[in-house]
Order: structure tokens, then sequence, then C-alpha cells
């Protein structure tokens, strides 16, 4: 685990599985569907069972889905946390197509449904960087610097933790999470 402080919050890093989080939410990276799917999305409708999937129909029925950028609040179901934020994050297409913007987006809304629900606690899965391919060093640059500027602007939440699944990401994440809070914290 890497940790880093800044003002009244905890950043950490782990590696690990994002559905054993104990955090009073849980971050899913869905697709805009909010049907369940591959990759985090899938491993967290499994773990966290058919609750969550009757919360994302409904929510459907109502609004039609969720855009990329956007995020929508569930119950956590069985999960180890009281909700779960499910935000869609774009797809990478070479860094030309506001994919920056739009992840973002995807990250500051899920913190602000977080603050909504008074978390004091959010996991984070790497958002966007598996099947919608967007680089892991830019990702990383994009999840740390949105979270510190929702610090900045008066948001609250005491741990803002990041979970990683591979030795790899881990590290590369670790690394930006050190370079960004040089750069912005000086």
């Amino acid at each position: 685990m890497k940790t880093f402080q800044y003002k009244n919050t905890t950043f950490e890093v782990v590696q690990g599985n994002i559905v054993e989080q104990e955090v009073d939410v849980i971050v899913n990276a869905a697709n805009s569907s909010l049907l369940g799917g591959g990759g985090v999305d899938g491993a967290i409708h499994r773990a966290g069972g058919p609750s969550i999937l009757e919360e994302c129909k409904k929510i459907r029925a109502a609004q039609g889905g969720c855009s990329t950028g956007e995020a929508v609040v569930t119950t956590a179901g069985d999960l180890p946390a009281q909700h779960l934020v499910h935000t869609v994050g774009p797809v990478w297409r070479g860094g030309n197509d506001g994919e920056m913007v739009l992840l973002e987006r995807a990250y500051r809304n899920s913190l602000e449904l977080a603050a909504q629900k008074n978390a004091s606690s959010i996991a984070f899965p790497s958002i966007s960087t598996g099947a919608y391919r967007f680089p892991l060093d830019r990702a990383s640059y994009v999840a740390v610097r949105t979270a510190i500027l929702f610090l900045d602007e008066g948001g609250t939440i005491d741990t803002v933790r990041f979970v990683l699944f591979g030795d790899r990401d881990f590290e590369i994440f670790s690394e930006v999470l050190d370079e960004v809070t040089q750069t912005m914290t000086g």
C-alpha cells in the first residue's frame, strides 16, 4: 500500500480486488447500459448480487442509462459498502476526442455523489484503463488530480482509495501519485 496525506484526507493506492474493499462507497467502472458487463463491472455485479441489477434497471427505465462521464448511485447489495456509484468512463480514441475531460468528469461526479451520501471513504478502480484502453499513466494522473481539486474546492472525504489489480498497474499508479502530489502540493 502507498499512502499520501492531503489536508484531512488520506490517499491510498492498494493492490487488490475492488469488491473486497470495506469503504462507504465503491465505484463501478460501468458501461452506459448499467446492465453489467465484463471486467470490473461484471465482477461487481457478480459479487454484489441481483439487487444491484434491479436498481440499475429502475435507473435505466427512468433516465435511459448513464452517459459517458456521468454517474448514478445504488445500494451496494452484498458488497462491503453502503453505496455503489456507477460511472461510465470514456473509450480511448487517441486523446483528441475529449477523453481526458470525460474521465475527469467521471471521477468528479463519483466524488460528488459520495459526498451527497455523506461517505467518509471511497474506493475507485482504474476507470477506463481495461477494455476502454485509456493509458494508465494518463488515467492515474486524471484520477489523483481530480480528487485533489475536489478537496481544494471544499469537498470532504476522509479516505480516497485507488484499487489496482495487477503489479504493473499498482507501480504506475503509485509513481503518478508521487508526481501529481509533488506538483500540486509543491
